[in-house]
């Protein structure tokens, strides 16, 4: 891509992810980082968890989005029964063309939004992986592609211990971000009693009101376009500082993964093109890194009994590491 197209593109991606925003804030109070955190993961290709408490609209805001970006989406409510088979599909004889075929899942979609990932078994939980790593499933020995774009919005209830199962590392690392949706502040939670009274929380009133402004066309396109953005070396060290920080941290039990850092890499790009620009600064790597490192990073036992958190260890290393 010349350099004028690229800028006509990011152009065009800063200009709907302005609309997106724009239009979710008229609908959805507050959480506008978890808007931002979809957008990103929809830019570079990486999926997002969302850690929260129940009755925070994170499923109401994925749902939201999704018509925006104009892509099929489904979604699948996760419980402690949940099978491989309900996630990929199963093959089924059919008499009239006596053969067996394939009805396929829900993961063949654009959008899938799992509520409640850590309902899952690890069985079920593993059904994922390939799906997440390589946009992919096996049926009988034979890889089914996905459809493209394929990205995953999971939620999960970290308060919730009953008939739950802590994700595997492994699932983990897959996503390229996470973020915790929290409770709203005293104002925003007056506005949301507001809205309810005038009877503007209803879905059915939201969908109805809201149109598509992308396709996955669009999307595919757009996340072309951002893996252009110019990165300069200074900044690429920036990047890797950071993760072989988490690796050498005194609380840290586990560090981030290359995954951490690609993931780094992709995001601060994507946010660069949010906000307009053709280039990412420093700016760009500290906003996204929470989102990437929480999940990934694991403290020592004796660090987590000290109420030392993984955000305090990613501020202290943030505020230690030379900025380019």
């Amino acid at each position: 891509m010349n350099k004028e197209s690229i800028e006509e593109g990011i152009k065009d991606i800063a200009s709907v992810c302005a609309q997106v925003r724009e239009i979710t804030g008229s609908y959805i109070v507050g959480n506008q980082n978890l808007v931002e955190t979809i957008l990103i993961g929809v830019l570079s290709d990486g999926h997002v968890l969302i850690e929260g408490v129940p009755g925070t609209a994170k499923t109401t805001i994925v749902k939201l989005v999704s018509i925006m970006l104009g892509c099929e989406s489904k979604r699948l409510q996760c419980a402690v029964d949940t099978q491989p088979s309900d996630i990929i599909g199963i093959r089924i004889w059919n008499q009239r063309e006596n053969e067996f075929e394939f009805k396929r899942g829900p993961v063949f979609t654009n959008i899938l939004l799992i509520d409640e990932i850590n309902r899952l078994p690890p069985r079920s939980q593993s059904a994922f992986i390939e799906a997440m790593s390589e946009r992919q499933v096996t049926v009988d020995g034979r890889g089914v592609k996905l459809n493209k774009p394929f990205f995953t919005i999971a939620t999960q209830n970290p308060f919730e211990q009953e008939g739950t199962f802590p994700l595997i590392e492994a699932q983990k690392d897959r996503f390229m971000f996470s973020i915790n949706s929290k409770y709203l502040d005293a104002d925003d939670e007056l506005e949301i009693i507001s809205r309810e009274q005038k009877g503007s929380l209803n879905w059915s009133f939201i969908s109805g009101k809201v149109k598509p402004l992308l396709s996955a066309e669009k999307i595919d396109r757009g996340a072309e376009t951002v893996k252009e953005i110019t990165v300069e070396p200074p900044v690429l060290g920036y990047i890797r500082d950071i993760i072989i920080a988490t690796r050498n941290h005194g609380d840290v039990r586990l560090g981030a993964s290359s995954r951490g850092s690609i993931a780094l890499l992709r995001g601060s790009k994507a946010l660069a093109a949010i906000n307009g620009r053709t280039y990412v600064t420093p700016d760009d790597v500290k906003a996204v890194a929470h989102r990437v490192l929480q999940h990934r990073v694991i403290l020592k036992y004796e660090s987590e009994i000290s109420s030392i958190t993984t955000a305090d260890v990613i501020d202290q290393i943030l505020g230690t590491i030379e900025v380019p």
